[in-house]
């Protein structure tokens, strides 16, 4: 069971702040996905094989083929502003 110390403390952690309600919510939530994954626990997957995909026959992966890049103009010619050949972006950290 998880407590609302545990709650706060991952609150504080993720600089969340929350009302008492909220506190009380959390916590009766979180201890629900908890119990939840317990019970996945016991499940019983003996013999099933490892797997990063759902359906084996998808391969998101292709093969590292050498090809030639798009050349700088027409790949420059998406921005919205361009300076000296490179993209121009707003100033973020430290701008006046």
């Amino acid at each position: 069971m998880i407590t609302k110390e545990e709650v706060l403390k991952v609150a504080k952690l993720a600089r969340l702040e929350f009302s008492d309600s909220e506190i009380a919510g959390f916590t009766a939530e979180l201890a629900t996905i908890l119990d939840y994954v317990d019970q996945l626990g016991t499940a019983d997957i003996s013999g099933v094989e490892p797997t990063c995909f759902l359906a084996p026959s998808h391969d998101p992966l292709r093969d590292d083929v050498e090809a030639p890049s798009l050349p700088a103009e027409r790949l420059l010619s998406n921005g919205p502003s361009v300076k000296k050949g490179h993209f121009a972006v707003p100033k973020v950290i430290g701008g006046t």
